[in-house]
């Protein structure tokens, strides 16, 4: 049995989260999943100046906050970056896939280690979790699960070496795409340095009402995403957050019930991303319009 500080140590905001009452106390940030093509001087400058308090880094290849092209001095210069602009590090994105192969799972948990490296350099003492999907296809999901729990379970320990949660996505694609198997998954691997990363748009696609969702994944919850979708799980698109169905005054409420303290941060899908013409400031400002009567009502805006 975990004593509490331990499982405070392990779970980001989790301090902040046993003592919240206030509905707006979240770090709202942006995710630079959304800003690939700008420099991270350039993201953190613009995701500062529009008023979020954080920013998600994106480390998969290809994007400037993948581990191996940061440099001892690089990651001291972001962590400075962060510091003067006011910016907290509130999580760090991978795309990685399991259950795999021996070799690709390897290499998953190095990469893996590579995030919680880097989660402590730009946070000492304090490091963000790392997120990451799990890819998959939903009718994968009974074939795969025993082997998905053991898999996870290796990454826990990644986790707990670290001292760096993982979080893990149910995605409507993928093999992890429901409540009960979430609950499931995570009852299995009985690791507190193992949580999920909660996206309802990936739940509202199925069906799932937005209180049920909550109630049933904020409990088990290290990191939110926030973003909308249209269609169906079958054939949708994601959409900027504001611009869907979502209601973004009962959402805040329903965290701030479940005392969720953790990040709420905004995801722009490669729906949106991949279009010609992006601006991912433009993005990012819209989006920081849209939520922020609820999750920042005292920014600058």
């Amino acid at each position: 049995m975990l004593s509490r500080r331990e499982l405070l140590a392990a779970v980001p905001f989790a301090r902040a989260t046993a003592r919240a009452a206030d509905p707006v106390s979240v770090p709202f940030g942006f995710s630079l999943y959304g800003m690939k093509a700008l420099a991270l001087p350039d993201a953190l400058k613009a995701c500062a100046e529009i008023g979020y308090r954080g920013v998600e880094f994106a480390l998969m290849p290809g994007y400037p906050a993948e581990p191996k092209l940061l440099t001892a001095a690089a990651r001291a210069e972001v962590r400075k970056r962060l510091a003067d602009s006011g910016l907290a590090a509130l999580g760090l994105m991978e795309n990685l896939s399991e259950p795999a192969p021996d070799a690709v799972h390897k290499a998953n948990l190095e990469r893996l280690k590579a995030a919680t490296e880097l989660a402590h350099a730009l946070s000492p003492g304090a490091p963000p979790c790392v997120e990451s999907v799990l890819g998959g296809k939903p009718t994968e999901w009974d074939t795969v699960k025993e082997k998905l729990a053991e898999r996870l379970g290796a990454w826990a320990e990644v986790g707990r070496g670290a001292k760096t949660v993982i979080a893990v996505k149910p995605h409507v694609s993928n093999a992890l795409h429901t409540i009960d198997g979430a609950k499931w998954l995570l009852k299995r691997v009985n690791s507190p340095w193992l949580r999920l990363a909660f996206d309802y748009s990936h739940f509202g696609l199925r069906g799932v009402k937005l209180a049920d969702a909550v109630s049933e994944l904020i409990p088990l919850t290290a990191f939110v995403h926030v973003k909308d979708a249209k269609g169906t799980a079958e054939q949708f698109e994601f959409v900027l957050p504001g611009t869907g169905g979502t209601d973004y005054a009962a959402y805040r409420k329903l965290l701030a019930e479940a005392k969720y303290a953790g990040p709420v941060v905004v995801e722009v899908s490669g729906h949106v991303s991949s279009k010609p013409n992006y601006d991912a400031v433009a993005a990012a400002k819209a989006s920081f319009a849209g939520l922020a009567p609820q999750f920042a009502p005292r920014a600058k805006r």
